[in-house]
């Protein structure tokens, strides 16, 4: 099961998402966020993790995807803060200079 609520608040979204964000829940948040973004390109996001219980690999996708559209990752607990601290060492490995002259 997902929770997802949204508040704004001066200029900032904010996504709440609780529950597991797995299977078909990872659509769920997907569609959500998509919808949000659209309607508020410019606006800024923030992801609130905290009360995730377990995040499949589809949704660490999802998550590498909204912060690369320049959504904030919020987290708490061993797992999920190394799994926010992947995507956004990830972010900047792949932002930095000659990043695409590495091979993979």
């Amino acid at each position: 099961m997902l929770r997802i609520t949204t508040e704004k608040k001066r200029g900032k979204t904010f996504l709440t998402v609780e529950g597991r964000l797995a299977g078909p829940w990872v659509a769920a948040l997907e569609q959500c966020w998509r919808e949000l973004h659209a309607a508020s390109p410019r606006e800024r996001f923030h992801v609130n993790l905290c009360a995730v219980s377990f995040i499949d690999a589809a949704g660490k996708a999802l998550l590498m995807e909204i912060h690369r559209q320049g959504g904030q990752l919020v987290a708490e607990g061993c797992l999920n803060q190394a799994i926010v601290h992947e995507i956004v060492a990830r972010e900047k490995q792949d932002a930095s200079p000659g990043a695409k002259e590495r091979p993979k």
